[in-house]
């Protein structure tokens, strides 16, 4: 992963709308040195800590299909600093995510925190894998305690990623945080 989060988002069209609000200068500096070579420990935290995001697919119709995943804390894990990884549960049946996939393996995420309004943009090529020819990776990406089918094993091999500013996200606190905030000033 030598690539620049820049140079795969900043397409003509957005450079030509950059240059005409004046955003073209700063984005043409970040584009030209900005390469991270693999996930850092702050990437692999946030990750580890989340409990849901939004996937991109490119559909042969030409339109883009996004879907919410979601899961327990941690259910999408750090393979290495390339990779991350997670057992795709059975939903609606629908497949539009995973029929995209079979003609198209490129992916976009969205992954955000609200409380601390952080958000982890992810350019990535999707692997999808059976069960069944890749038990010990299974393994590793099981959720014991939690409820699920599996169908198939989405490993991601990431391209480039980058964070978002915070500007316009809401903070939103799941009930378990709220819960620890309660029980803890119960305490006091």
């Amino acid at each position: 992963m030598d690539k620049n989060f820049a140079a795969i988002a900043f397409s003509p069209g957005a450079k030509a709308l950059q240059e005409f609000y004046g955003s073209r200068q700063a984005y043409d500096r970040m584009e030209k040195s900005r390469v991270v070579d693999g996930l850092t420990e702050n990437e692999m935290r946030f990750i580890a800590h989340s409990d849901s995001f939004f996937m991109a697919t490119n559909s042969e119709s030409g339109f883009p299909y996004i879907q919410h995943r979601g899961g327990p804390k941690g259910f999408v894990k750090v393979l290495d600093s390339k990779r991350i990884g997670f057992i795709d549960f059975t939903g609606n049946m629908q497949y539009i995510s995973a029929g995209n996939l079979a003609t198209d393996n490129k992916v976009s995420l969205i992954m955000v925190d609200y409380p601390s309004r952080s958000r982890l943009k992810i350019y990535a090529t999707a692997d999808t894998l059976e069960i069944a020819d890749n038990r010990e990776l299974y393994e590793q990406l099981d959720l014991p305690g939690y409820q699920f089918k599996a169908e198939r094993i989405m490993v991601l091999n990431i391209e480039a990623f980058d964070w978002n500013c915070p500007q316009h996200i809401t903070p939103r606190y799941t009930a378990e945080e709220i819960e620890f905030v309660v029980n803890s000033n119960r305490s006091v």
